[in-house]
């Protein structure tokens, strides 16, 4: 049966209210839960940015769902840090944590002072990132040099089962990529179609029979013109697409880039209605693809109205 998680966006939120709304939505019914890891907001309207790992102890005690996050080694996080930060929330909630890796943006990780790569390069680190965090997870002593550097590292507390290793992925041309090295696919909502398309990739590239997990954009309200305005007040700054999301800087970068957006451009890149028939449709049509997890990021800042509606209408009727 899919499982329907809530996405928590701690670039919108306080930690402390994030986890107030996660253990709604588990009240509420809602399976599992999904965490942003950022070390900045994508814009300034949204005003917060706490510390994943910190948070993820605190709502893994909070609740009794399991929980997936997507992070970045390589850069402001060693590969082993990751590992180590993974393996010991598995060993103290065996089976409730799955982490997606992804190639990065320049939004959370410029600060460091590296230079930031282009694409290819940032995918070839992950690659290697990922390698040595499944040795260290499964208990190896592993020395390495590369864009990253390990000598003589293990990670002493393990759990009996190391975490899945997602591989995130937008396009199709890294969903094949990913799919020779991950244990399932992390990805967007994007129309049927496209969607399609990015998991025939991961699978080309040898992801069959693997998990397929996806983080829905999505904005509900009472009317057609709140939802509108609440996705463009919160979400605008996604919407410009292709290179750009992962080459600006700051929040002030992407409040600048998104200037001249409108709010039915959003329509472009999230699902938004008042109508819950219109969403459960939309979901529906994933569902039908194959994924094994929905993750619905909320836009809005409505949260709870949000939780409690799609809990009575949407939820029961996608587990039918």
């Amino acid at each position: 049966m899919i499982r329907i998680g809530f996405h928590a966006s701690h670039e919108q939120f306080p930690p402390s209210e994030l986890l107030g709304l996660v253990q709604e939505a588990e009240a509420a019914g809602f399976d599992c839960a999904m965490s942003s890891d950022h070390f900045q907001p994508w814009g300034p309207a949204q005003g917060h940015s706490g510390f994943a790992w910190s948070w993820l102890g605190a709502a893994l005690e909070a609740t009794a769902i399991p929980f997936g996050a997507i992070s970045v080694p390589g850069y402001r996080y060693h590969p082993a840090i990751l590992a180590q930060a993974a393996a010991t929330l598995c060993e103290m909630y065996p089976g409730r944590f799955w982490l997606a890796l992804g190639s990065g943006q320049r939004l959370n990780e410029d600060f460091t002072g590296i230079a930031w790569p282009n694409k290819g390069e940032r995918n070839a680190r992950l690659e290697e990132c990922a390698g040595i965090m499944r040795a260290l997870l499964n208990g190896d002593t592993v020395s390495h040099q590369g864009t990253v550097t390990l000598k003589d590292c293990r990670l002493y507390s393990l759990p009996d089962q190391p975490p899945p290793l997602l591989g995130a992925a937008v396009t199709e041309t890294t969903a094949e990529f990913v799919g020779r090295w991950a244990d399932g696919l992390l990805t967007v909502s994007g129309s049927a179609a496209q969607v399609r398309k990015v998991i025939d990739a991961f699978r080309r590239g040898g992801g069959e029979g693997k998990p397929l997990v996806m983080q829905v954009g999505l904005n509900w309200d009472s009317s057609e013109a709140a939802a509108l305005q609440g996705a463009y007040e919160q979400w605008r700054y996604n919407v410009i697409g292709g290179e750009v999301n992962w080459e600006l800087r700051s929040p002030s970068d992407f409040d600048r880039a998104t200037r001249f957006v409108r709010p039915e451009d959003m329509r472009e890149s999230i699902l938004i209605s008042s109508d819950l028939e219109k969403h459960l449709a939309w979901l529906s049509s994933f569902v039908e693809l194959g994924f094994d997890e929905l993750h619905l990021h909320q836009v809005g800042r409505n949260q709870r109205e949000f939780i409690e509606a799609f809990a009575r209408r949407v939820l029961p009727e996608l587990r039918s």
